[in-house]
């Protein structure tokens, strides 16, 4: 067994960012002479020289561009496993995420009231960093929209599928669909749909239905319906937060279109009985919008 520092990964992560003793030493609140001997003993450790000292900083030598992504993933794995570790050593908490547009007030007061000692709490998420949540520990269930990764059907995911919505065309008061009572895959196909940049391709494939024209990026949901009250056009669920938030949008039906899902996302096996009660009081209060 190797006997490797946490500690010492860390420092090299940062120095790995910097490329700077100096400046690394500054991040980790450490001096630059501790900086340089803890590199050394994590070398030591490893058997392999990963850093060298340039005129202009710090370089990563061979070894080092090796071991940089294998050391953010052990740091990764380090953290998830005892987040994981505590949560099972505390039973009694429990963290819900919900995205824009979706409530879960009743379904956490129903849990609330069968475990009144637990605590439980909410975090908002961005729509596309729902599912990312749940497998990083930072949420325990959350109640999102589609599309679920590959890794839902291997076994990784619970997913409970509360109801589904339409899909519709969201533009401004002024667009030329506005008046339209539905539009076709052909005139969607057509328009150059604003897209979420930080939005997976499996996310952006759901919500352009095959659109071909590459429309703005926004960075938030906040930013994709300012840019489509300006002239853009965009595919989300119906309900209150297409249109409910900004007179200026009208929501417009799209023909032939599966709708989306909205469901309860946890990991697999999850041992957290709280997790369990809050399938079963989603399913049970959490139902489509009229």
């Amino acid at each position: 067994m190797v006997d490797l520092d946490l500690r010492l990964v860390e420092s090299f992560l940062a120095l790995a960012e910097h490329r700077h003793f100096g400046r690394a030493a500054e991040a980790l609140h450490t001096t630059q002479p501790s900086l340089t001997r803890q590199i050394g003993r994590l070398e030591r450790q490893i058997g392999a020289l990963l850093v060298e000292r340039s005129v202009r900083g710090s370089v990563l030598t061979e070894a080092g561009e090796v071991f940089l992504p294998q050391a953010r993933a052990l740091l990764h794995a380090a953290d998830v496993t005892v987040t994981s570790t505590r949560a099972a050593g505390r039973p009694r908490r429990i963290t819900v995420g919900h995205t824009e547009g979706l409530f879960v007030t009743a379904a956490v007061r129903d849990l609330q009231h069968q475990h009144p000692d637990a605590d439980i709490q909410t975090r908002h998420l961005p729509c596309d960093q729902a599912v990312a949540a749940v497998l990083d520990h930072r949420a325990d269930a959350v109640v999102a929209r589609d599309p679920f990764p590959p890794v839902a059907e291997n076994g990784d995911l619970r997913v409970t599928v509360l109801y589904e919505v339409p899909r519709v065309l969201v533009v401004g008061a002024e667009h030329r669909f506005a008046g339209k009572e539905f539009v076709s895959l052909d005139d969607v196909a057509g328009e150059p749909l604003v897209r979420l940049e930080t939005a997976d391709p499996a996310w952006n494939a759901l919500w352009r239905l095959g659109s071909q024209l590459d429309g703005p990026v926004a960075q938030s949901l906040s930013d994709k319906f300012e840019l489509v009250a300006s002239g853009r056009a965009a595919i989300v669920s119906a309900g209150p937060h297409a249109t409910g938030i900004r007179p200026d949008l009208v929501a417009v039906p799209i023909q032939d279109v599966e709708p989306g899902q909205v469901a309860v996302v946890s990991r697999a096996g999850e041992r957290n009985r709280l997790v369990n009660d809050f399938h079963a009081a989603a399913a049970r209060h959490l139902t489509a919008p009229a």
